[in-house]
């Protein structure tokens, strides 16, 4: 399965599921990350962490160990 690391820039993406437990699970479902919800890449850095994206009309950083816990179609 494709995760949200493995996204490019510019691409559209719909979250499929949301790996990982307890807080960190949860600190990505209140930033609005739930299954069905529609991301848009803007920008990688230059190493690859973080990486920014609109979810729901508002823009996010996260960390490249968090992306990799979000599957994607």
């Amino acid at each position: 399965m494709k995760t949200l690391k493995d996204a490019k820039v510019g691409e559209k993406v719909k979250v499929a599921r949301l790996n990982g437990l307890g807080a960190t699970k949860k600190r990505i479902m209140d930033m609005g990350i739930t299954k069905g919800t529609e991301l848009y890449v803007r920008k990688v850095a230059p190493l690859g962490d973080p990486i920014e994206i609109n979810a729901r009309g508002y823009e996010l950083s996260l960390r490249k160990e968090d992306a990799n816990m979000i599957e994607i179609v």
